[in-house]
């Protein structure tokens, strides 16, 4: 078979325009940070200039590089590995690698149970973190935002995606839609649409927010975010970002669990708060959320629902109470029997 000069940069450009309109935006972006990893890689490290002479022997030394080089946990470097297969794949059909070399990239296997990560802001942390933001940071976008993705268990494209329409303050709930023509799309797209109710005490907030904070502001599409600041919509890295900045211990507590000095500490400043090793990004207070009401007796359906998760999912990757308190929860019933 003759193969087709080309180098590992020109192959990505053409590999994401080609998955443009089959991935959504998110899969995308993903795919272009695993990969871009690996034309770092092949620049760098190999001086692979032409992607034709990519053996099996240099995407195993490319998947130990990158596992030493990201410092992957296993469930990471399966997720980097199999994308790399993907984009191998695609390039044994446009002639530019050897056929079947994708079968040569190899991942590790984990179980069901390695798969489901167990990070998440327990409900003990959660009302530390939102009673610090209610008494200093009261009706401020990192108060409301925080405060949603806790009390409707929302992704962060969900919450990035209200509108101030999307707020019913007599009826008390919060429409999350999917508006991708406009910038918003989310999670299960058509399927991610739902209502959602809100308490008395959420809904108090969001109207001293509307009232005296939002700045009166529209995006680039003439749409009124909820979560907006002087720019327009707030996007969804800076809502990541508020999320890591206010779950370290140290910004809601007087304490730090890891035994660190403020001044020895690279986390303390507010671009590193990620690196703290107990800030959670929005998927852990997501997890946490629907673990805690499922402790309080919510039923999976009703989590089901509100958080837009299938139960099975809810089971593997998301319910993290421990079998104990599963079957202490199951005992309330017994008498019933």
């Amino acid at each position: 078979m003759s193969l087709e000069p080309i180098d590992a940069e020109t192959a990505l450009e053409l590999y994401l325009a080609d998955k443009e309109n089959e991935l959504s935006e998110a899969s995308l972006k993903g795919h272009k940070y695993r990969l871009g990893h690996f034309v770092r890689w092949c620049n760098e490290v190999e001086e692979i200039e032409n992607l034709n002479t990519l053996s099996g022997r240099q995407l195993h030394r490319y998947r130990l590089w990158r596992r030493e080089d990201g410092d992957l946990n296993k469930v990471s470097e399966k997720t980097q590995m199999d994308t790399l297969r993907v984009f191998i794949r695609w390039l044994e059909s446009i002639d530019g690698v050897e056929q079947d070399l994708s079968e040569k990239v190899l991942s590790p296997s984990i179980t069901p149970d390695e798969n489901s990560r167990d990070v998440m802001l327990d409900s003990d942390s959660a009302s530390k973190v939102l009673a610090h933001l209610e008494k200093y940071e009261y009706a401020s976008i990192q108060h409301v935002a925080i405060t949603l993705m806790w009390h409707t268990m929302m992704r962060v494209g969900g919450v990035h995606a209200l509108d101030v329409d999307d707020y019913n303050p007599d009826e008390q709930y919060i429409k999350v839609r999917h508006r991708p023509e406009t910038g918003t799309p989310i999670k299960n797209q058509g399927d991610g649409e739902r209502m959602v109710a809100l308490s008395d005490q959420v809904c108090e907030l969001l109207d001293d927010w509307l009232e005296t904070k939002r700045p009166s502001v529209t995006d680039e599409y003439g749409r009124e975010p909820l979560l907006a600041s002087r720019e327009g919509r707030t996007n969804k890295t800076t809502l990541r970002a508020y999320v890591y900045r206010w779950t370290r211990p140290c910004v809601y507590s007087t304490e730090c669990p890891h035994d660190r000095g403020l001044g020895e500490c690279s986390a303390v400043k507010r671009n590193k708060a990620y690196q703290c090793p107990s800030s959670v990004s929005p998927h852990a207070i997501r997890r946490g959320s629907i673990t805690h009401s499922l402790n309080s007796d919510m039923p999976d359906k009703v989590v089901s629902d509100r958080a837009n998760v299938s139960q099975r999912v809810i089971e593997q990757h998301y319910d993290r109470r421990t079998e104990r308190e599963k079957m202490e929860q199951r005992r309330e019933y017994l008498d019933n029997i």
